[in-house]
C-alpha cells in the first residue's frame, strides 16, 4: 500500500502526518499484549466455571477490534467536536449511573453494571473520559473568562460523580475519580490553600470510608496484618516471584490456574509468572512512556483545553494501570482495577479507547498561523492556531 504524501490533502492523509505515532504504537502495542496475555491468564479460569478454554480470549479478541476502530474514530475529532462528545457522553452516563443503582446487576454487594439488549455495562467506565473531558473545559473556561464560574461547576460536578460512585459502591473508582480532578485543578493553578483544604477532605473520606464500608475497612486490615481471605493476593504475588527474571515459559505457568481472576484483576502476575519480571518491567515502561509523554504534549501545549483534557486523560490511564500493577506486587491493599487494553473486559476496552482516541485527538499537529511580515521585510514568529 502506497504511503500518505504530504500533498495530499485527504482526512486520512491527513491524520496520519498528524498523528502522535509514538502515542499510536504504545497503544497498539498494549492492545497485542492484552490478546496474547488472554491466551495465557484464560483457559484455567474458562475451564474451571464450564466454558469452551479459549472462550474470553475470543472475547478479548472481539472487544478489541471494535475499541481500535472507536479510538481511531474519535482520533479524527477536533477539540470542538471532543467537547461536545463528551457533554453528550456525560449526560448519557449520568443517567444511566442512576438506573444501575436501581436496575442494576448486584455482584458481589456492589451495583455497577446494566444489562440491556443482551450486553452489559459499566456506566462508570465511560463517565470517566467524559467527566474529564467536561472538567477541562470548565477550567479552561474560567481561566479565560474569570467572571464564568467554571471551577465552581468544576466542583459540582466531581460532588454529583462521586456521589453515584459511592452509592454504588465503588470506592475505587471514586479514589481515581478525585485524584484525576485534584491534578487537573493543580494544572489550572489551584491555590495552596485549596490544596490544603482537598488534601484534608480526602484524607477524611478515606478515614470515612474505612468507618462505613465493611469491606473496604476488611481489605486494608487484610493488607495491614495479613490475615484474613488473602489467597488471590498471595497467589498473584506467589506467580510473579515463581516467574523470576524470564519466567517459566508461554503456557507454562502453574500457580495462574488457581488464582480465580488470573484473565482480570492480576493478568499482570500471570505476565509475569509466564514471561518474567523483564516482560513485567517493559509492560511499565509502556505505560510509564504514554503517561509522561502524554504529561509532556500537554505542558507544550497553548490551548488551556487541551491542556488540562490531554493532562487528566493520561493522568487516569496511569492512575488506573499503576493501582492494578501495585495490588499485584502486594504494595497497596486489594482493589478490583482492571489494567488498562490488557485485562479481560469489554466496558473497559471500549472506554479506554474513547479516552484513548481523545488523547490522540488533542495531540495532534494543528497548524500554525503566521503573524505578516513587518515592514523590514523581517517575518515575525509563528502564532500557534487556537
Amino acid at each position: 500500500m502506497a504511503r500518505a504524501s504530504r500533498l495530499d490533502k485527504s482526512p486520512v492523509a491527513t491524520w496520519w502526518w498528524t498523528v502522535d505515532r509514538w502515542f499510536l504504537a504504545a497503544f497498539l502495542s498494549l492492545m497485542g499484549l492484552g490478546i496474547v496475555l488472554s491466551f495465557a491468564a484464560s483457559p484455567a479460569v474458562a475451564q474451571r466455571i464450564g466454558l469452551d478454554p479459549f472462550h474470553f480470549a475470543t472475547r478479548q479478541i472481539i472487544f478489541t477490534v471494535p475499541a481500535l476502530g472507536v479510538m481511531l474514530a474519535v482520533s479524527f475529532l477536533d477539540s470542538r467536536q471532543i467537547r461536545r462528545t463528551a457533554l453528550l457522553m456525560l449526560g448519557v452516563m449520568l443517567v444511566l449511573m442512576v438506573a444501575v443503582l436501581y436496575v442494576g446487576v448486584e455482584v458481589k454487594g456492589a451495583r455497577r453494571w446494566i444489562s440491556f439488549a443482551g450486553l452489559s455495562i459499566q456506566p462508570s467506565e465511560f463517565l470517566k473520559p467524559a467527566f474529564v473531558v467536561i472538567c477541562a473545559w470548565l477550567f479552561a473556561e474560567h481561566k479565560r473568562h474569570p467572571d464564568i464560574p467554571g471551577n465552581l461547576f468544576a466542583m459540582i460536578l466531581l460532588g454529583l460523580v462521586l456521589a453515584l460512585l459511592v452509592a454504588q459502591p465503588d470506592l475505587g473508582q471514586t479514589m481515581l475519580v478525585t485524584g484525576t480532578w485534584g491534578v487537573m485543578f493543580f494544572m489550572a493553578g489551584l491555590p495552596w490553600l485549596w490544596i490544603i483544604v482537598l488534601g484534608a477532605t480526602g484524607a477524611a473520606g478515606l478515614f470515612a470510608a474505612y468507618t462505613v464500608f465493611p469491606h473496604v475497612a476488611g481489605r486494608i486490615d487484610r493488607f495491614l496484618t495479613g490475615e484474613g481471605d488473602t489467597f488471590q493476593v498471595d497467589m498473584g504475588h506467589e506467580a510473579l516471584v515463581n516467574g523470576g527474571w524470564f519466567g517459566v515459559g508461554p503456557g507454562e505457568g502453574t500457580i495462574k490456574r488457581v488464582i480465580p481472576d488470573s484473565h482480570a484483576d492480576f493478568v499482570f502476575s500471570v505476565a509475569g509468572e509466564e514471561f518474567g519480571l523483564v516482560m513485567c518491567f517493559f509492560i511499565m515502561s509502556i505505560f510509564a512512556f504514554i503517561v509522561l509523554r502524554g504529561l509532556n504534549a500537554a505542558m507544550k501545549e497553548h490551548d488551556d483545553f487541551s491542556r488540562y483534557a490531554v493532562g487528566g486523560l493520561v493522568t487516569v490511564f496511569g492512575l488506573q494501570s499503576a493501582i492494578n500493577m501495585c495490588v499485584n506486587l502486594q504494595l497497596i491493599p486489594a482493589k478490583g482495577m482492571t489494567l488498562p487494553f490488557i485485562s479481560y473486559g469489554g466496558s473497559s476496552q471500549i472506554a479506554i479507547a474513547i479516552s484513548m482516541g481523545m488523547v490522540l485527538a488533542l495531540t495532534r499537529k494543528k497548524p500554525e498561523k503566521r503573524r505578516p511580515i513587518g515592514f523590514g521585510g523581517v517575518a515575525q514568529h509563528p502564532m500557534p492556531a487556537e
